[in-house]
């Protein structure tokens, strides 16, 4: 995991865009009486409890270990990130599907449609401003991966959400700018109903893609496999380790806990090899920082 990547940084960006679209699109949804408007209404107001339930797992993943909890509380950071994919995300693309229905069994004519478009406009802007952002943080952990790949390899559950969150938002409010123009243009309410549906379908399907990554890391992942690459060249490369049999890693939020097994160079005495494995141990912990436990098992056969 990146430790360059400043994950509270986008999350606050993203909880200050979100709050003033929430603001301006329930205005506007409110005026127009636009379906498409309201569900990107209720969207970003969902993304502001997204963000308050990552601070409060980042909060959380911070407390110490204790003799209850001996690994600590870092994989809590999984659980919310969970929590905000399956309830707020899917929560949020229900409702807009259920909008979507209803307003095609009950349209509704559009009022001051040029409010919702101006709304619109603001909306993109500043949710392009968080975006922005966010890439910005992605870009730092994601070392010259593709974005797709960052995706399926990062173990940042909190930015992970926030991207996905910030893409659902991007192309939600397209739509619904879409939607809006074309009910102007030809005076079909479908178009309006057909936007807030599909920015329904986008949410859910957003919510399925990160919720899927997010299981993963709940269930109990390693690091990331070039993470765990550099890990056993390093211990390779040791004097001290003859052979290294295997390397178990467990990520824990922004902790790392790895178990050792290696066979290691001739030593005089017993004290003597305790004393190598002591000096690995501390180099191994000085070269990868985020490591906090480290398990290690001398061994003659794997």
């Amino acid at each position: 995991m990146s430790k360059s990547a400043d994950s509270k940084r986008a999350i606050f960006l993203a909880l200050g865009a979100n709050f003033a679209i929430f603001v301006a699109k329930l205005v506007a949804a409110l005026f127009t009486g636009s379906g498409a408007m309201l569900a990107e209404a209720v969207h970003s107001l969902a993304d502001c409890g997204n963000q308050g339930l990552l601070l409060l797992g980042m909060r959380q993943a911070k407390r110490p270990p204790s003799p209850e909890y001996p690994l600590g509380w870092g994989r809590a950071l999984y659980f919310w990130s969970f929590l905000v994919a399956i309830l707020l995300f899917s929560v949020g693309g229900m409702f807009s599907v259920y909008e979507g229905v209803h307003k095609l069994t009950h349209p509704e004519p559009l009022r001051w449609a040029w409010l919702a478009v101006g709304v619109l406009a603001f909306s993109i802007v500043t949710e392009g401003i968080s975006m922005h952002g966010c890439l910005q943080e992605v870009n730092k952990a994601r070392e010259g991966r593709s974005l797709w790949q960052w995706f399926r390899e990062t173990r940042a559950s909190e930015l992970l959400v926030i991207f996905g969150e910030d893409l659902a938002a991007l192309l939600g409010l397209t739509f619904a700018l879409a939607a809006v123009l074309l009910t102007m243009v030809t005076s079909n309410l479908i178009y309006d109903a057909i936007g807030t549906i599909a920015i329904g379908v986008l949410l859910i399907v957003v919510a399925v893609a990160v919720a899927r990554e997010v299981k993963a890391l709940l269930i109990g992942q390693g690091v990331e496999p070039k993470r765990r690459a550099e890990m056993v060249a390093f211990l390779e490369a040791r004097p001290e380790i003859d052979l290294v049999y295997n390397l178990l890693t467990l990520q824990m939020g922004t902790d790392v806990m790895v178990a050792i097994k290696a066979r290691m160079a001739p030593a005089p005495t017993a004290r003597a090899m305790i004393e190598a494995i002591n000096i690995v141990e501390a180099d191994f912990k000085a070269r990868f920082k985020d490591v906090r436990w480290s398990f290690f098992e001398p061994d003659i056969a794997d």
